[in-house]
């Protein structure tokens, strides 16, 4: 058998792979076409794009494994079929159980692999994803430029003179108007320093003017340091269990920084929707044979019509019973696909081989 085994996991392996690169190719163009939206809203270079793009890399996978592997493996057995080698197996006594048995390790693996994808990289990926971004944002309120109109940088009113090539900035003169008092601050070198979120403006060799009805003052300084309040929302990731489940605390702003504005039901319907998508490939290998296998000579194949049907049927049931079933959609789907797959299994294909 395990001359049989290699030699359907090569016949594979060759399909899968001529699938998979274009269909990757295809899902990472459509991704980077999303992710060049940005650009409309902050500045990206090639190397944040190709950084996005590798946050973005788990869920194009975990999108275009299933579909390809289902597909694949179904091909592989069509292939066998269509050059009767599947004929010459039966005649020499191999069940179509043996058959699937071969897929089974690869489809096994694959749902390990996808499992792993959306319940550990997923969330890491996506929370660094939303803090770059959020981060980007933050620097892009900020890009400032010499002109005659004045920037916002918090409670200031900032004019520049002129912007260097080294990020710095000359002639800088800040304004800030209270309800009792005036504040004019003027220095010769700015500069924008970006910690954490926090935004800082850096000023060297200035003067500053505070006056009101009762005082006039002046200082003189080499080194002044203003705060932008602005403070960029950073999510943090402590562990996985804790983006699944995490802990409900009454002093902690749980749902609005922790789960990334999205609450419980959604966190359910996601995991039920990205576990049966894991399974796709180990609970469809009856499917894949009910498909795959066929005699030419007295069948009519169809197979990429109920490759289709299967695809849609399984996701329809997928997306629509998530959200009234919730967790719960994950033993439905599971055991009436299975056995579904299996009835027309044993009365397609064992009942004639």
């Amino acid at each position: 058998m395990n001359i049989l085994d290699r030699y359907i996991t090569n016949n594979l392996y060759l399909i899968f792979l001529s699938m998979f690169i274009p269909l990757f190719a295809i899902a990472s163009v459509i991704f980077m076409i999303k992710l060049a939206t940005y650009t409309a809203v902050i500045q990206l270079s090639i190397a944040d794009l190709i950084k996005l793009y590798l946050f973005v890399l788990p869920e194009i996978l975990f999108y275009t494994l299933p579909i390809t592997f289902f597909i694949a493996s179904t091909l592989t057995l069509f292939r066998l079929s269509n050059e009767n080698e599947i004929i010459v197996l039966f005649s020499l006594g191999i069940k179509p159980i043996t058959i699937l048995k071969s897929l089974f390790k690869p489809a096994f693996l694959l749902t390990i692999l996808l499992v792993f994808n959306f319940f550990v990289l997923s969330p890491h990926t996506k929370i660094l994803s939303n803090n770059f971004v959020s981060y980007k944002k933050s620097e892009a309120k900020f890009n400032l430029s010499a002109s005659e109109f004045g920037h916002s940088f918090g409670d200031w009113l900032l004019y520049i003179g002129k912007e260097n090539k080294d990020e710095s900035y000359d002639d800088v003169i800040l304004f800030n108007k209270k309800q009792k008092e005036e504040i004019i601050i003027s220095a010769k070198k700015a500069r924008i320093i970006n910690k954490s979120g926090i935004l800082r403006l850096k000023l060297t060799d200035g003067e500053g003017y505070s006056y009101s009805k009762e005082k006039f003052s002046q200082i003189n300084f080499n080194t002044m340091y203003i705060n932008d309040t602005m403070v960029t929302n950073l999510i943090p990731y402590n562990s996985t269990l804790q983006y699944w489940i995490p802990k409900h605390k009454k002093d902690e702003t749980f749902v609005e920084n922790y789960l990334m504005n999205e609450d419980i039901d959604f966190k359910k319907k996601k995991f039920s929707f990205s576990i049966l998508l894991s399974l796709f490939p180990l609970l469809s290998l009856f499917l894949v044979a009910t498909i795959g296998i066929v005699h030419l000579r007295h069948q009519k194949s169809k197979v990429y019509l109920h490759l289709f049907i299967g695809i849609v049927i399984y996701y329809g049931a997928t997306l629509g019973l998530k959200s009234p079933l919730d967790l719960y959609s994950i033993p439905i789907v599971s055991i009436t696909w299975l056995l579904t797959t299996y009835i027309l299994y044993r009365k397609t294909i064992v009942a004639r081989f």
